[in-house]
């Protein structure tokens, strides 16, 4: 993708956020994507088959960039190698990174907290996918931790993050770590 394309990309992607933290998602149409990114049809139809398609994007790549410096993948200086990756990415929700809570503390937190909670699955699957095995579905497991962890930065929002990235991620492994760190015996 050349430079021009994504900066219209990301000038959709912002007009998108800022409707997203105003009205509800079922309330926005394509027309009020392209007045706030001032773009016209044919140029929003080049980078996206509907609003449910710019939904998806924007979710992969909020959520995506987010998971994949957890897994250090890309390098951010949100913490050292010790710290585990739900404390990392605690501290990179945090940062509010392209109004990332906002998003997830809307009155759209629904669809966004699903795609998020398939990013953290991501995240556990491939940083503990092969500890988890304590005469569980693996996949079961997986669930559960990401839904736990997502139900975890719910609670932080909702408690308009009082909490430091740190006591927020001992409240969830005190709970969690049990399963993370299972063995079979």
């Amino acid at each position: 993708m050349d430079r021009r394309q994504k900066k219209t990309r990301e000038a959709i992607f912002r007009a998108f956020t800022s409707l997203l933290s105003k009205k509800n998602y079922h309330q926005i149409t394509v027309q009020d994507i392209l007045d706030t990114a001032d773009v016209g049809r044919t140029t929003f139809y080049a980078h996206f088959e509907t609003k449910e398609y710019l939904l998806r994007d924007l979710c992969a790549d909020l959520f995506g960039h987010v998971t994949d410096t957890a897994l250090g993948q890309v390098s951010c200086a949100c913490g050292d190698a010790a710290d585990s990756v739900f404390l990392h990415l605690v501290r990179h929700l945090r940062q509010n990174d392209r109004g990332i809570l906002d998003l997830l503390s809307s009155e759209n937190d629904g669809l966004f907290l699903d795609y998020f909670r398939g990013e953290v699955c991501r995240l556990v699957e491939s940083t503990y996918g092969a500890r988890l095995s304590i005469h569980l579905p693996r996949d079961y497991l997986v669930q559960h931790i990401a839904a736990a962890f997502v139900q975890t930065v719910r609670w932080w929002l909702s408690e308009e993050c009082t909490r430091s990235p740190e006591e927020v991620t001992a409240c969830f492994l005190a709970v969690t770590e049990p399963l993370l760190t299972a063995d079979d015996t």
